[in-house]
C-alpha cells in the first residue's frame, strides 16, 4: 500500500494520508462496512418506477 496525496481543484496539495492511517481505515471497513456507506439526500428510494405510456402516431 502506498501513501495517498489529496489535491484540490486548483492542483495544490491539500493533505497526505499515511500508510498507517490507510491500514487503520481498511481494518475499520472490514470490521464495520456501514461506517463508510454514503447516503443520498433527497434521492429516490429503491422503488421501481412506473412505466410511462407513450403512443406513436404515423403520418
Amino acid at each position: 500500500m502506498y501513501e495517498v496525496k489529496v489535491f484540490d481543484n486548483s492542483g495544490n496539495l491539500k493533505k497526505t494520508i499515511s500508510i498507517e492511517k490507510l491500514a487503520i481505515r481498511s481494518q475499520k471497513i472490514l470490521d464495520t462496512p456501514s461506517i463508510f456507506k454514503k447516503f443520498k439526500k433527497g434521492g429516490n428510494s429503491w422503488k421501481k418506477s412506473e412505466k410511462v405510456k407513450t403512443t406513436a402516431t404515423t403520418l
